[in-house]
């Protein structure tokens, strides 16, 4: 018999794909299943981009790519960032991975050792600790609530760093609860990480989704020192409904993106050539599906949010981007597990308990669906509520 390796002992599968799994096998048998489970736009990625993408193939642009990223991508990505972003990196600078998960892998694989700690604050995307640990490092988990609108405190950075700190991972708009950091905010951070020399990976993958008129931060913008300090990770599945593409980047210090490409071309070898000439069209074309698209999320955002906030026995913070709410359901007696599968079997409507992001006390509910399946799962919810 094969011996598993001893880094996938502590390797949690994902709870999220385990509950849409049998949300589809539901649907299979004939079930009408309200999926709330996935953070993928219901909409198709903008035709200039596929249009691109096929030329792509028509040119032949099917052979290796650079490890990197093709050239005229990591340009675009590099102008991006610094019109958009105030990051003044450099197409050396950047690298074009497969999907945003990769280029985390990429950059925490490069930047941490055996026994390095990561700081996560809770809740959590689900595989930021599962990275931390793959790179043989130590999540450190920071928990916040709703008290402090799921964020951590300068304050809360600063006792939690210890000499084996070595980043902070921070993810503005969050999934699962779409907190965003104020400018004052970060720059209250970024002091601390400054001061101490730890760096920050900031996941900003949700940048274009945010609401009520929100800026966007990227905390490497607030000055030179953490400038220096930032791995800024992104990618295109959100802004641009591009899941399947598997497109995303990195930027950061040089001598940190080299190592990354190092480690790139023995995994991956690069993203895929046809479906980077599909991102420089995104980059390059217009932005107003983007927008659109955003606008719909910011509706569908209203309704959920105030549709479970007149239910009993559930507790929400209006989220501020991203396309994720985060209720409270301590209130119900119920774990979070306990709660989404009998949600699920029950009243057909599928969620992801809080546990798998680090929160048993919540539940998260994607609005990345049609409004015809949030006011239908709404009504199951208030029914499945009225029972217990």
């Amino acid at each position: 018999m094969i011996q598993l390796a001893d880094r996938t002992w502590t390797i949690e599968p994902s709870v999220t794909l385990a509950l849409s799994a049998r949300a589809k096998a539901l649907r299979a048998a004939g079930v009408d299943v309200c999926d709330f489970t996935v953070g993928e736009p219901d909409f198709n990625t903008p035709a200039h981009i596929r249009e691109a993408a096929k030329r792509a193939l028509d040119e032949g642009k099917t052979k290796y790519a650079p490890a990197g990223g093709v050239p005229k991508l990591q340009e675009l990505i590099a102008a991006k960032l610094r019109a958009e972003n105030a990051l003044p990196y450099s197409t050396n600078q950047i690298i074009v991975s497969t999907g945003g998960k990769q280029a985390i892998l990429n950059v925490l694989l490069t930047i941490l050792s055996r026994n390095d700690e990561a700081l996560i604050p809770t809740p959590y995307w689900v595989s930021y600790p599962e990275i931390v640990k793959l790179a043989r490092a130590k999540p450190v988990l920071l928990p916040t609530t709703e008290a402090t609108g799921f964020k951590i405190t300068p304050e809360q950075l600063e006792a939690a760093i210890t000499p084996r700190t070595k980043v902070l991972i921070l993810n503005s708009p969050s999934n699962p609860t779409g907190a965003i950091y104020s400018r004052a905010e970060l720059a209250a951070l970024a002091e601390v990480l400054v001061r101490h020399q730890v760096a920050v990976l900031s996941d900003e993958i949700y940048e274009k989704l945010l609401y009520d008129g929100r800026e966007h931060v990227s905390i490497g913008s607030l000055g030179e020192a953490i400038f220096d300090l930032t791995l800024v990770c992104n990618g295109f599945s959100k802004a641009y409904a591009a899941t399947g593409w598997r497109l995303g980047y990195a930027a950061g210090p040089e001598h940190v993106i080299k190592a990354a490409i190092d480690i790139q071309s023995h995994t991956t070898s690069g993203a895929t050539t046809f479906a980077q000439y599909g991102a420089i069209a995104a980059l390059e074309g217009p932005q107003d599906e983007v927008e659109a698209m955003r606008s719909e999320f910011e509706r569908r955002r209203d309704v959920l949010f105030a549709g479970m906030s007149a239910l009993p026995g559930l507790a929400c913070t209006k989220p501020g981007g991203a396309f994720y709410l985060f209720p409270n359901i301590s209130a119900t007696g119920l774990s979070s597990m306990d709660f989404s599968q009998r949600l699920l079997e029950e009243f057909h409507v599928a969620i992801v308990p809080g546990s798998a992001f680090g929160a048993d006390g919540n539940v998260r509910f994607s609005y990345a669906t049609s409004m015809a399946t949030i006011e239908k799962g709404l009504e199951r919810l208030r029914q499945f509520v009225g029972s217990l």
